[in-house]
């Protein structure tokens, strides 16, 4: 009988196993032994990371997500490693720096949470009530450091990038900041996210068998989704936007955080057939060769910078899964097999995984990623942001 990682070449396309048994050797290749502060194996972002070694982040949760249903123990671990580090207020830090012999990350700066699908997943293939127990302690702690440092100004939720270019939201650069005004004001990504653990809250409390406490998570996750469907959504374009640009057509621009609210289920039935139908599929925004474009392709802001242009496969995977929970399953299978095609193109002709990747197909040379910095090339060698395994678990699960 095939092994299980066997089992994950065979579902995939035949020109898609070379790149799959380099994404296996990639991820053995990033996995360290344990050491402080990690009480098990910890596994990099990527060894070709400019700013490694380095561990967490949204990162984090794509290569658990890459290897739960075939190294469960390793990505159940590294999910009881970055927990470990929540501070007393609820903080789950950033990145991880290993620097020169020193660990360090910032005690202020949070990071999008999106750990909580890959306990998830994990707990619905292996019924770990324990692991979820843990989890579940850590979420409502996350929860309530959202309330008291990340509440927007009557409603929503923001990320600190609004006021110092930190980058907590994990897209460094993002044009929607451009011209933001300075405020507590609702972001759609963080808005989403939040939504997103009262949802996995509400879900592990009824599993936990606490019932007042999941109504009051369930309850709390409905005015959040009601909110971004009546006061975030624009008709015009079909797509969620921050507060701050909804309504002001000189700063809103169409870009992939704006499909965050589809993307957990928290938009109605016809804004999310909206969103996949005029955008997801719109060759003229996201239904790249590659997708998904960080910014749609008719947008002026467009171009080939990093988070302003190029495409990250783990966006086109967490598209695709917000697609499925809308029973699009068309668009979450063409657009993983676009992604799947055109990676695996870009493996063949150069060795390596990417940190991002061109939405053309075009020469990774052409893209840029931080034209200030000496690093202006995308990072080879990169682990953190290409789920592929998960990516073709799900094609090969959608009919």
């Amino acid at each position: 009988m095939p092994s299980l990682i066997e089992q994950a070449y065979e579902k995939g396309k035949p020109g898609w196993k070379s790149m799959l048994e380099y994404t296996v050797e990639l991820h053995k290749k990033c996995t360290r032994e344990p050491a402080p502060p990690f009480q098990y194996a910890w596994e990099e972002i990527g060894t070709g990371y400019c700013y490694g070694p380095a561990y967490g982040h949204i990162d984090l949760t794509h290569a658990a997500l890459d290897t739960l249903r075939y190294e469960p123990i390793h990505a159940k671990n590294q999910i009881l490693n970055y927990l470990s580090l929540q501070t007393a207020d609820g903080l789950i830090p950033g990145c991880i720096w290993f620097k020169e012999g020193e660990v360090k990350w910032s005690t202020v700066k949070g990071h999008p949470p999106f750990w909580p699908v890959a306990v998830q997943d994990f707990y619905d293939l292996y019924g770990d009530v324990d692991f979820l127990k843990t989890a579940y302690k850590a979420l409502l702690r996350q929860i309530g450091w959202f309330e008291t440092k990340r509440k927007a100004e009557y409603e929503g939720y923001y990320y600190i990038d609004l006021w110092k270019k930190v980058w907590e939201s994990g897209v460094d650069d993002g044009i929607r900041y451009v011209n933001a005004t300075p405020g507590p004001y609702a972001c759609v990504d963080a808005t989403a996210h939040v939504y997103q653990m009262h949802v996995y809250a509400a879900q592990w409390a009824g599993l936990l068998d606490m019932p007042v406490e999941s109504e009051k998570w369930q309850t709390r996750a409905k005015q959040l989704a009601e909110f971004m469907r009546v006061a975030l959504f624009d008709e015009e374009t079909a797509l969620f936007h921050d507060i701050w640009s909804v309504n002001n057509t000189r700063n809103r621009h169409l870009t992939f955080e704006g499909m965050w609210p589809m993307i957990v289920g928290a938009a109605t039935m016809e804004q999310a057939n909206r969103v996949i139908d005029e955008n997801v599929l719109n060759p003229k925004r996201f239904f790249t060769n590659h997708p998904i474009p960080t910014i749609a392709l008719e947008d002026p802001a467009f171009e080939l910078r990093m988070w302003r242009g190029p495409s990250w496969n783990c966006i086109t995977y967490w598209v695709a899964r917000g697609c499925t929970l809308y029973g699009r399953n068309d668009a979450a299978k063409i657009i993983l097999e676009r992604a799947l095609d055109s990676t695996a193109e870009q493996f063949i002709k150069t060795g390596t995984l990417w940190e991002f990747y061109h939405p053309h197909g075009g020469q990774q040379t052409e893209l840029q990623r931080k034209p200030y910095t000496e690093f202006n090339q995308p990072c080879r060698e990169y682990m953190g942001h290409n789920p592929l395994i998960a990516m073709t678990d799900l094609w090969a699960s959608l009919n």
